[in-house]
């Protein structure tokens, strides 16, 4: 199952938080939000396919994330879990941890906004810049 959400760049994108990705409905990013990868994503936790809700709220369910900036596209891979509610109507987030609340999509992620490329990175810092956050769920 595969689901993509489109969103864009923000000149405060910082991509420095050592745990967490997050993208977000929000329209305005401040320096605090180091985490934040993306603004104006076409959904958030409660948007998705319920089909991909499902499995995702299912402890053994592995999970791909697919962050795509132009030709560049940057693997991430979790898992999904039990206590996961995907009720948040604003944010994604994923985690390298196994914290769970409405926003968290996915536990025990391999990487986090601090790995990322930081020529992607720099290319998220302009608003005109789209990218893709693609989710496999097996």
């Amino acid at each position: 199952m595969q689901e993509e959400i489109a969103f864009f760049g923000h000149p405060n994108v910082q991509s420095f938080h050592a745990r967490t990705v997050e993208i977000t409905k929000e329209e305005h990013l401040t320096l605090r939000g180091d985490c934040i990868i993306g603004v104006r994503a076409t959904k958030a936790c409660a948007d998705l396919e319920p089909a991909i809700r499902n499995r995702l709220m299912k402890s053994d369910s592995h999970v791909k994330i697919e962050i795509v900036v132009g030709n560049d596209v940057y693997a991430i891979s979790g898992s999904g879990d039990e206590r996961l509610t995907l009720k948040n109507t604003h944010d994604i987030v994923i985690r390298k941890t196994n914290f769970v609340c409405p926003r968290t999509l996915s536990v025990r992620c391999d990487r986090a906004s601090s790995d990322i490329p930081r020529r992607m990175v720099q290319a998220l810092k302009d608003p005109a810049t789209k990218g893709l956050f693609r989710i496999t769920v097996e």
